[in-house]
Parts: C-alpha cells; structure tokens; sequence
C-alpha cells in the first residue's frame, strides 16, 4: 500500500519520495535558511530495506535567553543575511549573533516502521561540541512546548537510541502523530489519493511537530504550497 492510509500513517516506499520533495521544497523556498539534506543510511544486513535514509538539517542555532526562539545557519564563512525589518518571517529566521549563549541543534526526520509515521529526532550542544542535557536546552523551546514538557517531560520528549548513528538523541514522541493527521486529512479524504498526498503529508506533519522546537514552516515554504 502507498500513499496517505486512512489511520494517518504514511507507507514505507513513500517516505524517501515525500522527504526528498520537502527538502527541494525547503531549499527553494528560503534558500537563507540552514538546506534539509537526505542522508543514505549505512548498508548492514540487519537493518530493515523498508527505508533507506533520513532528512537531515544540521547546524542550525537558537538564542537560549531570547525573548523570541530564531532558528538559523550557524556555521560557514558567509555573512548570513540579516535584516532589520519587522516584516512576519514565521519561526524559522536567520539569526546573526557572537553571544555565548547560543545553542547548535541537529535535526533529523527518520521513518518509524512501528508507527509508521515521520518522528523528529534532534541534539542540542555549544560551540565547543559538549552535547546539552534537556534541562540546559528546554529555555529554548517555545513557551507551549515548555509548558507540555513541565506536565508530561518524558511523554513529550524522550532521549533513546539514534537509529542510524548508534547514539542518544531526543526525539518527539510519536505516538499521537497519526491521529493528528487524520484529523488533518478527514475533512478532504480525496486529498489523500491525489499524486502529491505524501509529499502534504510531511508539510503537514512538520507544520505542527517543526513548532514544537521552534522550526516552523517559512512564510515562504506555505507560499509555494498554495501556488501549486
């Protein structure tokens, strides 16, 4: 089975396709902003062959003691470019900033095969690589998500296993997600059958658990996706 099922899951063969599709959409949107890069996944005989990657966007910053979370490219040798203006940039903005308060994360979208449903894992660290805890980097978030971390920490967000790095990483719980999108995509259950189902699946999914941390959907990214 492909596509968007009924229950709010998304197929295996569909992933790889909508994932790559989101990262073009992404770069193409606002190219200012820190890229999402498919990352092909280590050949080995016991990993399962129903996906073979995972998104990947990396090196992006947050201002810890900021009054409002902005996400941007951090690393390089390019001036990022920063305006003054106070024009709407949604949550994801290029932040230009030498403060020593200022929190790197690595994002990752992989596929869990038991849900089957996008999951966000993410680690946070300071410019010299130590690797923040939840309690240094949770002044980070936003204040909704601070909020359903004081009353359900380990629900929320829990720290397991990377997949593919063999490393502890945070991820958003997903147990809940499917039944967020189906909630999204009842009311049109055509829109689920149509060619680029998958690919509004992960727009969709991101537009929500993307907030969670402070990543939203550019302005821009929103834009395309109603000229298309």
């Amino acid at each position: 089975m492909s596509g968007v099922a009924g229950d709010g899951t998304l197929a295996p063969s569909d992933f790889r396709v909508a994932a790559v599709a989101f990262a073009e959409r992404w770069k193409s949107a606002v190219s200012a902003l820190p890229p999402w890069s498919w990352i092909p996944r280590p050949k080995h005989p016991w990993l399962s062959n129903e996906v073979d990657g995972y998104l990947a966007l990396e090196n992006a910053c947050l201002l810890g003691s900021s009054e409002e979370n902005r996400v941007g490219c951090c690393g390089g040798s390019e001036e990022p470019n920063c305006s003054g203006d106070d024009e709407p940039v949604d949550d994801a903005t290029l932040v230009q900033s030498s403060r020593d308060d200022v929190h790197y994360y690595d994002f990752h979208i992989i596929y869990d095969s038991s849900y089957r449903v996008p999951v966000l894992y993410f680690r946070a660290y300071c410019g010299d690589g130590r690797t923040l805890l939840l309690n240094e980097f949770e002044g980070d978030l936003p204040a909704d998500s601070s909020e359903a971390l004081v009353k359900s920490k380990w629900t929320f967000i829990t720290q397991e296993e990377h997949p593919y790095l063999n490393r502890p990483w945070y991820k958003l719980h997903p147990c809940g997600t499917s039944e967020c999108i189906k909630l999204l995509f009842q009311s049109d259950a055509l829109i689920r059958t149509t060619s680029g189902a998958a690919e509004l699946y992960l727009l969709s999914w991101f537009s929500v658990v993307g907030r969670m941390v402070g990543l939203g959907i550019p302005y821009e990214m929103m834009k395309c996706e109603n000229n298309t």
